[in-house]
């Protein structure tokens, strides 16, 4: 891929950090998380049609999924290559494989930017909730393709509009009403790829063919509204601009997570979070 510019690495630079310093958030939730993410872990293997023997490239695979899911399903035959930029999630993500006696999964430290990869040596490509992060998306999308076998998949998620999405709407709605802070229109945010007609542009032009596009409910759960305010105040984005904030300012913000949070809890204070994903396959 080509030098990328100097706005583009900053942004990486900064992505980079935020991962890192949420890391141990992740470690702490990566149970309750992945327990309600694993559908869309097995809907992007039965998308990227695995099989026992295939080499499967995992992007952005943070503290290891869809990695693990695909290394099950490709056995002891097949491989998994997984990426991520911070060494700190790999770090997890290294426990997860230790933990489940997954000898398949070879983890690399990259931004996906960056990626040499050997042409036509990939029987699939995954990526979950990690596009939306790119800065150079048509670039990305381009390497997966490079990276592909003819007729290979590529099998990706992404989260739908920020209305559909309370799991990153609750705490993005409570920081603008608090701080007034509204992110800019390019933003790199969760909902970014919401509009299926850019990512759907970036794989035709890639050389992509045979698109599809579904959309898949997931409900997370948390034992309280505090709860899914302590999850949201340790992890990526809300972490990274609540450490920026006075502490009173932060209070409040926190204050408003929970009280919008409420307003999905049942009689027994359990918060359910029904969101909407979208599932992207196309083939190279």
């Amino acid at each position: 891929m080509s030098d990328q510019n100097p706005d583009d690495l900053k942004i990486k630079g900064q992505q980079k950090a935020a991962w890192d310093d949420s890391a141990e958030g992740w470690k702490r939730w990566w149970p309750v998380f992945e327990r309600s993410a694993q559908v869309v872990n097995d809907r992007l293997v039965q998308l990227a049609a695995l099989r026992a023997g295939h080499r499967v490239l995992d992007i952005a695979t943070g503290s290891g999924e869809p990695a693990l899911t695909a290394a099950r399903a490709v056995g002891q035959s097949g491989r998994v290559v997984a990426v991520d930029m911070s060494p700190a999630m790999l770090a997890i993500a290294r426990e997860r494989i230790d933990a489940a006696a997954l000898t398949n999964v070879e983890l690399v430290e990259s931004d996906a930017e960056s990626l040499r990869l050997d042409p036509h040596s990939f029987d699939a490509a995954l990526c979950r909730w990690g596009l939306m992060f790119m800065p150079d998306l048509d670039g990305v999308i381009r390497a997966m393709h490079h990276a592909l076998k003819p007729g290979g998949h590529l099998a990706a998620a992404v989260w739908s509009v920020a209305d559909k999405v309370p799991m990153c709407g609750l705490a993005r709605d409570a920081i603008r009403r608090i701080t007034g802070i509204v992110p800019p229109p390019n933003a790199l945010d969760p909902t970014r790829l919401a509009d299926t007609a850019i990512l759907e542009r970036s794989l035709t032009t890639a050389g992509f063919h045979d698109v599809t596009i579904e959309r898949l409910t997931v409900t997370f759960e948390f034992p309280s509204p505090d709860a899914f305010a302590d999850f949201r105040g340790q992890i990526g984005g809300t972490r990274a601009m609540l450490s920026k904030m006075p502490s009173d300012v932060a209070r409040q913000v926190r204050e408003a997570v929970v009280a919008s949070a409420r307003e999905f809890a049942n009689d027994a204070g359990i918060v359910r979070l029904i969101n909407e994903t979208i599932c992207f396959c196309a083939r190279a």
